[in-house]
């Protein structure tokens, strides 16, 4: 690789567009146990420092856990190890809002049953999420590596938010499978007043 002057504004404009976009956090490559322990961690440490509610980093802890496990779960680009996905991920907030974009390969084989998968998540209410999840535990198909979809469906019972995603088209046999999704600071602190108010009227035995 040669650091001529093309590549050096090639980085810069890549830096320019995290910074505006309020990314703090962002790794390709291999997605073991270890390297989604130190992503956790550092996202933890980045809460902290910008003094979050208890409440708000274990939701954004929850998010991004699953997120990051879904991703391995489902990315056909498997590294020489054997079973453990590579991929893109990323983690930002912007206002109230923090996200969590992923990016890995999805075989055009697959792509349909996932993004159907998606498709009913999207168009779910709270309570038909809650039947599917149920459902996916006893019938889940979704993949052969574990977990049937169930993470898909977790964190959308879990975000204030619906999945937003694309499928790029790579080559003959594969596409980029890219996921965001958001959490709400706002609205989880709204929710948990509200289950905190809901409580206080409950009559007491």
């Amino acid at each position: 690789m040669k650091l001529d002057v093309r590549f050096i504004k090639s980085v810069l404009t890549i830096y320019d567009e995290l910074v505006t976009n309020g990314i703090s956090l962002v790794y390709l490559g291999e997605f073991s146990h270890q390297i989604t322990k130190m992503f956790t961690s550092m996202a933890e440490d980045d809460m902290d420092k910008n003094q979050e509610e208890l409440s708000v980093k274990r939701k954004v802890y929850h998010v991004m856990v699953e997120t990051l496990q879904n991703m391995n779960k489902h990315s056909d680009e498997i590294a020489e190890q054997g079973s453990i996905g590579k991929g893109l991920f990323m983690i930002g907030k912007k206002d109230d809002t923090y996200y969590v974009i992923t990016s890995n390969k999805v075989s055009r084989e697959k792509q349909p049953i996932l993004e159907d998968m998606l498709q009913r998540i999207n168009a779910a209410s709270k309570t038909e999420l809650k039947e599917m999840y149920r459902k996916q535990i006893k019938e889940g198909k979704l993949s052969t590596k574990g977990g049937a979809g169930l993470g898909l469906i977790d964190i959308a019972r879990k975000t204030t938010g619906k999945h937003d995603y694309h499928f790029l088209p790579h080559d003959d046999n594969n596409s980029f499978f890219i996921l965001k999704v958001e959490i709400n600071t706002g609205k989880i602190r709204k929710e948990i007043e509200e289950f905190h108010a809901l409580q206080k009227k409950k009559p007491k035995n």
